[in-house]
């Protein structure tokens, strides 16, 4: 089967289908990812054949202003939905799309004929269990939560609708709001496969049918992957490591905050590993690195400060590693407050509450508490049951 993933976004928004398309091409199927240029090799370096999406996804400018981000998002969707149509190959067979992709491919389907699938990777689906992602993670009440899950949708409209304008133009479709279309995906049971844990997620006993939660998937790293020598190095010569890390939500904050991670961590007395902060600094303590897959890493830390990114939650949790997290928007409040109630984690520190005393409170909090670690652990046996690949390769029949 020749299957195209669509996926875009930030890199965590991503990655996730490296692994997931590895797995597909090693079943057999012909896989090809189709994301933004940013990030060809994270797709070449699976095996997998790329092909290129217009936009720049990372975030720039104030990231914790919802406006600002509303308006990136829309811009970011528009000029994708004018890219979208060359991405799709005449012999392709299945088109996979993320939740960032689906409004825009099923019309692209509409126009084709090509057969689709959800594969999110985070809820997106209203539900009284929970509140929508994007609102953060204080419970409504089960009517209220469905009531802001619907509001959310319809937000999510209001940004695709520019796009999907131009999309169905240039496919020589009449015209139709996303509205329209996604109610007549729900009324049709479109299949969702979601790629995280039933561990941090369970599925919503009122979900439609079709909808189903199959475990995480994790990014592609290669078989003889290995750590550098100078990070197998540091992290030889002592007591397990904090690592800290903000993924692209650092961005021009990097230097700020990596001076803030230092600071909490001498404060606290704790080893670090940092992936932001002041190029090249190394001492018996203090290593700052580069990209570094986190399945690598993770398992050998203490503890992992991120900013509740879906990967990198699945991530830490998968490692059995207990984590401090700092969100910033989107949805990392949303899986902050998930590690949190597991117990798995701290209280989570607001990105723009950060400071180095409320940080190295944390960690002293974090790393000393063995009911972290314990909870943690628990949670990663649960994850190790789950095939997310699996059962999207059953799925496919």
């Amino acid at each position: 089967m020749r299957i195209l993933v669509a996926a875009a976004g930030s890199r965590g928004d991503v990655a996730p289908y490296t692994g997931l398309g590895s797995a597909l091409h090693q079943a057999g199927h012909h896989v090809t990812i189709a994301t933004t240029d940013a990030f060809a090799p994270l797709v070449q370096d699976a095996g997998l054949d790329f092909r290129a999406l217009p936009g720049r996804p990372e975030p720039h400018g104030d990231v914790s202003d919802r406006r600002e981000l509303m308006r990136a998002a829309a811009a970011f969707v528009t000029e994708l939905g004018q890219g979208f149509v060359e991405a799709l190959d005449p012999d392709t067979d299945l088109l996979l799309l993320s939740a960032t992709t689906a409004p825009l491919g099923w019309h692209l389907a509409e126009a084709t004929g090509v057969r689709t699938a959800g594969a999110y990777v985070v809820p997106a689906h209203p539900t009284g269990d929970f509140p929508p992602v994007v609102m953060g993670r204080r419970s409504l009440g089960r009517l209220g939560n469905r009531a802001t899950g619907r509001f959310a949708l319809r937000m999510a409209d209001r940004v695709y609708r520019q796009g999907v304008a131009g999309l169905r133009d240039r496919l020589g479709l009449p015209p139709l709001p996303p509205a329209a279309m996604r109610r007549r995906q729900e009324e049709a049971d479109w299949p969702v496969l979601y790629g995280f844990s039933t561990a941090l997620v369970p599925r919503p006993a009122d979900w439609r049918p079709g909808l189903d939660v199959v475990g995480t998937w994790s990014p592609y790293v290669a078989p003889d992957a290995a750590l550098s020598t100078e990070l197998e190095d540091f992290l030889a010569v002592g007591a397990r490591p904090v690592f800290v890390g903000f993924g692209s939500m650092a961005g021009a904050d990097a230097e700020r905050l990596g001076g803030i991670a230092v600071r909490a961590l001498r404060r606290a007395g704790l080893r670090g590993v940092l992936q932001l902060g002041p190029e090249g600094l190394k001492d018996d303590d203090i290593l700052t690195v580069g990209d570094v897959p986190h399945a690598l890493l993770f398992p050998r830390t203490a503890a992992v400060v991120h900013h509740g990114g879906a990967g990198t939650t699945a991530a830490a949790l998968r490692a059995g590693v207990p984590a401090v997290p700092v969100p910033v928007a989107a949805d990392q409040p949303f899986w902050a407050g998930r590690l949190a109630a597991l117990g798995a984690a701290t209280a989570p520190i607001p990105f723009a509450s950060l400071t180095e005393e409320r940080l190295a409170e944390a960690l002293r909090d974090v790393v000393r508490r063995q009911t972290y670690a314990r909870a943690a652990a628990v949670a990663a046996r649960r994850m190790a049951t789950e095939d997310g690949t699996g059962a999207v390769l059953k799925a496919l029949g």
